[in-house]
């Protein structure tokens, strides 16, 4: 599939439907942008036709570059035209981007999710299980080619069935990979009301109480009260919390930062300051 790079109009690009991966405006893609606008892009995007358009591509790799581009105001990218059909770019997609060092767990979930599928497509065996989300096969190519087990592969996928502000809490590292899977299997409605009860309480579950909630909704005999009565319990690990809202301190961070990037901020200020201390008490 060699072929030279052609530069293409940015309005004929498209961004591929059902990226897995999140495009983020941070220090990364302002660093991006200005290397583009010294220097151009220096490595080619990769896009492939789109279907029953004329002249128009959707990208397979290179989001980031198309994103820094578009700020930067560049009219034109270079890219290499590759005649693929949808499976085979829903695997080039996913193939391309989970080398990066930073994966969310919702992106590797929806990634997994997305290629799985493709392979299905692509005629690979469908015989599926009560247990499994993917194709038998599938799971077991992508966890080769990703160096983890299958067993991990099915239960990244499980994450894609939990509403997103749920699945949000754990790429902030509030729920834990191993609870998050087992709150996967309550119902969407079942869920909506977990998350009140977390608001509500400033709590989220650890694995024994969400495997609870599990085998609650599968009996069918998940309640508002059941889920108060599991939530509200006083777990060993509890500590004394200062809390602040969000609103109050949101202003003064950068807008894509998440709860867990701006705790870790203030904690190093506060050391900071504790040092600042010792230092003015140690001059006197």
């Amino acid at each position: 599939m060699k072929n030279t790079p052609k530069n293409i109009a940015i309005e004929k690009l498209f961004p591929f439907e059902g990226h897995p991966f999140k495009v983020q405006d941070n220090e990364e893609m302002n660093a991006l942008i200005e290397s583009i606008q010294e220097q151009g892009i220096l490595s080619p995007l990769i896009v492939r036709p789109k279907e029953n358009t004329a002249d128009e591509y959707e990208i397979v790799s290179g989001h980031r570059r198309f994103r820094a581009a578009v700020k930067a105001g560049i009219k034109e990218v270079p890219a290499l035209i590759v005649p693929l059909d949808r499976d085979a770019a829903a695997i080039a997609v996913v193939d391309s981007n989970l080398h990066r060092e930073h994966i969310l767990p919702s992106e590797k979930a929806f990634a997994y999710k997305l290629k799985a599928e493709a392979l299905r497509h692509q005629g690979k065996r469908s015989d599926l299980t009560s247990e499994q989300v993917a194709p038998k096969l599938a799971t077991e190519i992508i966890a080769e080619s990703d160096n983890t087990s299958k067993d991990t592969v099915k239960r990244y996928i499980r994450l894609t069935n939990l509403i997103p502000p749920i699945l949000d809490m754990v790429d902030e590292k509030r729920i834990a990979f191993t609870p998050a899977v087992e709150l996967s299997y309550l119902l969407p409605e079942e869920q909506t009301m977990l998350l009140s009860e977390m608001e509500y309480g400033d709590c989220t579950p650890n694995l024994s109480q969400a495997q609870r909630l599990k085998a609650l909704s599968i009996q069918g005999l998940f309640t508002k009260e059941q889920l108060s009565a599991i939530m509200s319990e006083e777990k060993a690990n509890q500590k004394e919390r200062v809390k602040i809202p969000a609103e109050r301190i949101r202003k003064y961070f950068p807008k894509d930062y998440t709860i867990t990037q701006m705790e870790e901020t203030i904690v190093k200020l506060c050391e900071a300051y504790h040092r600042k201390r010792l230092r003015d008490r140690d001059s006197r």
